[in-house]
């Protein structure tokens, strides 16, 4: 009888038997594609060069050929009839013109004017009319060398007219006829040999000095010789978007630069040096030109030339706009006009400039705003850490005035307009944080993004015909998973299913897909952001920010600048030293306010606000802080009220990382106190360690009242912290340090009783104790520690042989380790200080019989611990013979013997690393 399984068990065993067979028919059409793309001629590759991109990629014309490794570079290919004929015509000319400079200027004088004019205008003509003749019968890089050559020829010409016809004309009055002279000239044998390609730029290059040289020669101002430059800049700009020729636009466009660069840097300098309003007018009209100019050029120009074109003419009428009231008001007030121009720029949105060109306006007035805002940063840096030279002289007594107590050199008169800066900043991005909306849908039309294509568009992850890798195998493409040539590919041809949100590439009028991740609203407006960059694909568009981040940065932007105008207002005033530390406090509040508020909101949009007020509020905290030490009353008043501060906003914030940072800045500001309570007791630093206690052990208590609560944690580490700081006080006086170590035992047995504790606060717990007992019997200058340690260690020892016999998978460190501690290390750093052997050798012995057990018992403390006393018992007794023999010794000796050693280890090193390794097994299986 025929037996059927279960269906369950059918759809199992057909899923497997489909899927071998998917995975078959995967590997074949690989292989189909490689083959089809080796049985290819390959194509003509390129010159070989520095192109980091094709590092691992298929060869050009091979895509299915295997990649080449990293830093492959490819072998030089013999030097073609073509290349050699250029570098022979190259060199011909090279000759040629060496030979007619020398002729002009060494053997000219042995001819007479007719002879001269005869040669110069005979071998000039002949030079001009070769090309001619060489471009008809296709001798074109013959022709570029004879025009070079005629170029120079020219430019001799001009020098021996001027030499000989006309001596005692200007240089530079000449020159500049003779440039503009021989631009239109070779202008014109440009255009009627136009399969040249140095003529052109060439006479491009000689425009650029005609009006520069005239006005230089005729002795005109400074605004004139920018204007010659600026009119030189728009004929550049106006043949790099008309001329004829590739090289042509690109000699005109770095020439445009360069001019329009010393225009407008002609124009800044008068404007800025100007006496008066007046005085800046026409620097500024200049200036507009050159804005007007660039914005001209900007409509034709292509995307990257665009928005350079608009961060020039931005920053240029920011110049020209500034400078006029600028030159009016004193010169500390100066900035303020350029920050107007500069916010002024963003009203371009509304106009109908080009995309690319308003964007680059918008990076000006960006810059503009960024240079007024670095300014104020000496001065802000000032605020913020002078008052760090007061930790030098706690409580000297309270300064006339805020500037005083910063101790800063800087000139306070020079930033009066520096807090105004920083609040009209300020102010702004507050006002683009309330009122978003409105501003995204002014900005909607220069920002917006663009959609999907229309139909037949390739969507994210469609292949692409013939790409290697990707495609179908038909087109000669690798299949990859999720492209075309793989089941389920969503490509014509292969019988896959069309993938979601990928558009059938090979289908001939499939609708295209949207990416995936794309949607309608787009992306200033919350919607949603298309793949990053760096994941391939067809879109392939960078990640933009969302609406909502944008937003919080604003507001984060307005906090910031609000709270260091107002820091700076008060150095600038140098406002009464009690006024600048309330001032201070009350920021800090206002901060802290703001921050809780923001994290109790739950708005996305407001996301970056509260972490940036609760950054900013830490700062302002520490500078309050640091401030309030030049008087008593000053430090309680500030730090009790920070402390305060910080403790009802971690009440009143949810549970977060919010919280857990001020609960511990709360706890930070409390230890400060009991700091300032032992200074004010007139105690000494190590008197007052116990008094720093009390923080930690109300941390202690705090912990056990919230269990597993996450502000927990952080609060107990920092009350480890304040203990930490209260032993670091007590370390000069041995009586206190063992009261002040054994108090911290007592805190970590009290965070040891809870479960959740016990792992880590128990072992130190015991350490501490320990330690405690260690520093007792040193500062009673015990010389026998053995009195007191062997009562504690027997009984210990026995208590961990009993628990090693109930369990003996206990680990010997649990059982053994406490007791023989107690008794090996004190002994051990008595016996290194001891001039006796007798100590030193009874402890030597036990150590091996310690050691010795542990290795016939395999426990690992009992090893570890005797092996470890009995090394550094025998360390100290051999190192006086060492020291001994090491002066015998030729100086030349150890270094020999450490390199033999070195060299001894390296030839076996492997085995060395086999030793280790199961020296690390034997102990890793032990107890």
């Amino acid at each position: 009888m025929e037996h059927v399984p279960p269906p369950a068990e059918e759809l199992a065993r057909l899923d497997r038997e489909l899927a071998e067979l998917d995975a078959r028919r995967a590997q074949l059409l690989t292989r189909r594609a490689w083959l089809l793309a080796a049985l290819r001629p390959p194509a003509p590759t390129a010159a070989p060069g520095w192109n980091p991109s094709a590092w691992g990629a298929p060869a050009a014309g091979r895509p299915g050929a295997p990649a080449q490794p990293w830093g492959y570079v490819p072998p030089k290919q013999p030097s073609t009839p073509r290349s050699a004929q250029n570098v022979l015509l190259t060199l011909g000319g090279l000759l040629l013109t060496i030979a007619a400079i020398a002729f002009t200027l060494v053997s000219w004088g042995s001819m007479g004017i007719g002879g001269r004019s005869a040669v110069l205008a005979l071998v000039t003509v002949a030079a001009l009319a070769a090309p001619a003749v060489l471009l008809r019968r296709g001798l074109t890089a013959t022709a570029e060398a004879l025009a070079a050559l005629a170029l120079v020829l020219t430019l001799l010409d001009a020098y021996a007219v001027h030499a000989v016809a006309a001596p005692d004309t200007d240089g530079l009055g000449f020159t500049a006829v003779a440039a503009a002279v021989l631009a239109a000239l070779w202008t014109a044998y440009g255009l009627a040999l136009g399969k040249l390609h140095l003529p052109l730029p060439a006479a491009v290059v000689l425009a650029q000095w005609p009006l520069l040289f005239g006005a230089w020669a005729a002795g005109a101002p400074g605004l004139v010789v920018g204007w010659a430059l600026l009119a030189t800049a728009v004929l550049d700009g106006a043949i790099a978007l008309w001329g004829k020729g590739t090289g042509t636009r690109v000699t005109a466009c770095v020439g445009g630069s360069v001019m329009a660069f010393s225009a407008l840097l002609v124009g800044l300098t008068l404007s800025v040096t100007a006496s008066g309003p007046l005085g800046a007018l026409a620097p500024g009209a200049l200036l507009l030109t050159g804005a007007a100019a660039a914005l001209a050029g900007a409509w034709r120009a292509p995307k990257g030339f665009a928005r350079a074109s608009g961060v020039v003419a931005g920053l240029a009428v920011v110049a020209a706009v500034g400078g006029v009231p600028a030159a009016a008001v004193p010169e500390d007030w100066g900035v303020l006009a350029y920050l107007s121009a500069g916010l002024a720029l963003t009203a371009v949105v509304r106009t109908g400039l080009p995309r690319n060109a308003v964007l680059g306006v918008l990076v000006a007035s960006a810059a503009v705003v960024a240079g007024a805002l670095a300014g104020a940063l000496p001065g802000l840096a000032a605020v913020l850490l002078g008052p760090v030279a007061l930790l030098s002289d706690v409580w000297a007594g309270s300064p006339e005035g805020f500037r005083a107590a910063l101790g800063s050199t800087l000139p306070w008169t020079g930033l009066a307009a520096t807090p105004v800066v920083l609040a009209v900043s300020a102010g702004l991005l507050g006002s683009a944080y309330r009122w978003w909306p409105s501003l995204a849908r002014i900005a909607a039309p220069l920002i917006a993004r663009e959609e999907p294509g229309p139909a037949g568009a390739a969507a994210y992850g469609a292949g692409s015909a013939g790409a290697p890798g990707t495609g179908t195998p038909e087109a000669g493409g690798a299949a990859v998973p999720g492209t075309g040539g793989e089941p389920g590919a969503g490509t014509a041809g292969t019988g896959g299913t069309p993938a979601p949100g990928a558009s059938g590439a090979g289908a001939p009028g499939a609708p295209g897909a949207a990416a995936p991740g794309a949607s309608g609203a787009p992306w200033y407006a919350g919607g949603r952001a298309r793949a990053p960059w760096y994941a391939g694909g067809a879109p392939a568009v960078r990640r933009r920010p969302s609406a909502a981040a944008l937003r919080g940065a604003a507001g984060a932007g307005a906090a910031v600048l609000g709270w260091g105008a107002l820091l700076l207002a008060g150095a600038v005033l140098d406002v009464p030293y009690a006024v600048a530390v309330a001032g201070e406090t009350v920021l800090v509040a206002g901060l802290l306010a703001l921050a809780v508020r923001g994290a109790g909101s739950g708005r996305d949009a407001s996301a970056a606000v509260p972490v940036t007020a609760l950054v900013v509020a830490l700062a302002g905290a520490v500078s309050a802080g640091l401030l309030s030490l030049a008087s008593q009353g000053a430090s309680y008043a500030v730090f009790g009220a920070l402390t305060a501060l910080f403790a009802g906003a971690s009440v009143r914030t949810g549970a977060g990382v919010e919280r857990a940072v001020f609960a511990v800045a709360a706890t930070v500001g409390g230890t400060v106190l009991t700091g300032f309570a032992g200074r004010s007791l007139e105690l000494a630093p190590h008197e007052a360690a116990p008094l720093v206690l009390l923080v930690p052990a109300l941390t202690v208590l705090f912990g056990a009242r919230l269990r597993r609560n996450p502000v927990a944690l952080p609060v107990e580490l920092t009350g480890a912290l304040g203990a930490l700081v209260a032993v670091g006080l007590a370390v000069p006086d041995a009586p206190f340090l063992d009261l002040v170590l054994a108090l911290c035992g007592v805190l970590a047995a009290g965070a040891a009783v809870r479960p959740e504790r016990r792992p880590v606060a128990g072992y130190l717990a015991a350490a501490l104790f320990v330690l405690a007992t260690w520093v007792r019997l040193a500062a009673s200058e015990v010389s026998f520690p053995e009195a007191y340690t062997l009562p504690v260690t027997v009984p210990a020892l026995v208590v961990g042989f009993l628990r090693r016999r109930k369990d003996p998978e206990a680990s010997s460190w649990t059982a053994y380790g406490p007791g023989l501690a107690a008794t090996l290390l004190p002994s051990l750093a008595v016996a290194w200080t001891d001039p006796d052997w007798q100590r030193p050798l009874l402890l030597g012995v036990a150590a091996l019989v310690v050691t010795l057990l542990g290795a016939r018992h395999r426990l690992q403390a009992l090893l570890l611990l005797g092996g470890a006393v009995l090394a550094l018992d025998g360390l100290h007794e051999l190192a006086p013979y060492v020291v001994q023999v090491a002066g015998a010794l030729p100086r030349w000796l150890p270094p020999a013997l450490a390199g033999l050693l070195l060299l001894v280890v390296g030839a076996t090193y492997e085995q060395r690393l086999c030793d280790a390794r199961r020296l690390k097994d034997a102990l890793g299986r032990m107890r």
